[in-house]
């Protein structure tokens, strides 16, 4: 049957644990979360020596993994038996009436050995859902399957993470932490897990903290960056980009490329609202009132026709960061030239 992350976590919890779990998607943090989940906790400490196996599909075949499927478990009610990147299993998908080991997962999928909790993490892919095994799995096991969540699903996914945590973040925590790291949700889960190490229940995270503890630097970094172009204050731009160029590891070209085509993005969908003030933009940003007048004035500053122009310029720094155009130009200095451009203006541009 296929269940949420969240259900499969909470039976889990309650110690209701199904014979045949398949994870699979294109994000792998539910993936991990569920698996590690039932390595750690679906035993105890002495049943797992003699009860608990975790293999990879690199290295194993569908046989092994259902031999080992099928063995009863020692001096305990279960074993464990866990594949990680199940996506390399040679022949997983194969047909049963010409692959002898196809015809044994049917088998088996159809009969689970109930003492035995087999685990597939499938990570980066899914299973063809018109095919054999797709159908069998949705039928006789438990199928999650995880999906990317959207930019605009992010904020939402953080502040409720943090909630988890028994802590509060401001919104401009949460959108700094959001645009920088973006939708890995490992990452950010990692990143938070850092934060509320030293933090009691029902403290608030803020954006001062964000920048102490995750490496971004108070005044030099890519949200700075992002004002100065808002307001077209380009003494502070080239102070900030001159801070980019002495540390290069800190602030990689090619995220800064990223939030500032997000940005701009942004402000390309919001000259399309039949509207424009701060209700509105407030609403289309996701009911971040803090952010509608940063906005209204880079709407001020960037019309239409400007913005889908810087929008090519952002591309063209991607192309030239892969080498594909302008040569072997720094990276430090394919962002220089690509502010140079959105705070200069070619006459008649505008």
């Amino acid at each position: 049957m296929a269940l949420t992350a969240e259900d499969i976590l909470k039976q889990l919890k309650n110690r209701e644990f199904a014979p045949v779990y398949f994870l699979q998607g294109e994000e792998p943090y539910y993936i991990d979360l569920i698996s590690d989940y039932i390595e750690q906790h679906a035993l105890n400490d002495m049943e797992k020596g003699f009860n608990q196996v975790v293999m990879y599909g690199k290295d194993v075949d569908v046989p092994t993994v259902l031999l080992q499927a099928k063995r009863f478990p020692m001096m305990s009610d279960r074993q464990v038996v866990i594949v990680k990147e199940a996506q390399n299993l040679a022949n997983l998908e194969a047909d049963p009436e010409k692959d002898p080991a196809a015809r044994q997962l049917d088998a088996y999928l159809n009969n689970p050995l109930p003492s035995t909790i087999l685990v597939f993490c499938h990570k980066h892919k899914v299973l063809d859902g018109r095919k054999r095994l797709a159908k069998l799995l949705t039928k006789n096991a438990v199928l999650l399957t995880t999906k990317k969540l959207y930019e605009n699903q992010v904020p939402a996914w953080i502040s409720q993470f943090i909630k988890s945590k028994n802590l509060l973040a401001t919104p401009q925590a949460v959108m700094m932490l959001g645009e920088y790291i973006g939708a890995d949700l490992s990452r950010l889960a990692n990143e938070i897990e850092k934060l509320a190490i030293n933090m009691k229940p029902g403290q608030t995270i803020d954006e001062g903290l964000v920048q102490e503890n995750i490496g971004i630097s108070k005044e030099y970094n890519i949200f700075e960056l992002q004002n100065a172009i808002t307001r077209q204050d380009v003494l502070k731009a080239n102070r900030i980009l001159n801070y980019f160029e002495s540390n290069p590891k800190d602030n990689p070209l090619i995220p800064n490329l990223v939030l500032l085509f997000s940005f701009f993005s942004k402000l390309l969908t919001l000259h399309l609202l039949p509207q424009v003030n701060e209700q509105t933009v407030a609403k289309s940003l996701g009911n971040r009132g803090f952010l509608a007048k940063e906005y209204m004035q880079a709407l001020r500053n960037y019309p239409y026709g400007r913005v889908l122009q810087i929008i090519g310029f952002i591309h063209q720094a991607d192309l030239q960061s892969k080498g594909i155009t302008g040569g072997s130009m720094a990276d430090a200095a394919i962002l220089k030239e690509l502010v140079f451009k959105v705070l200069h203006p070619i006459p008649g541009s505008r």
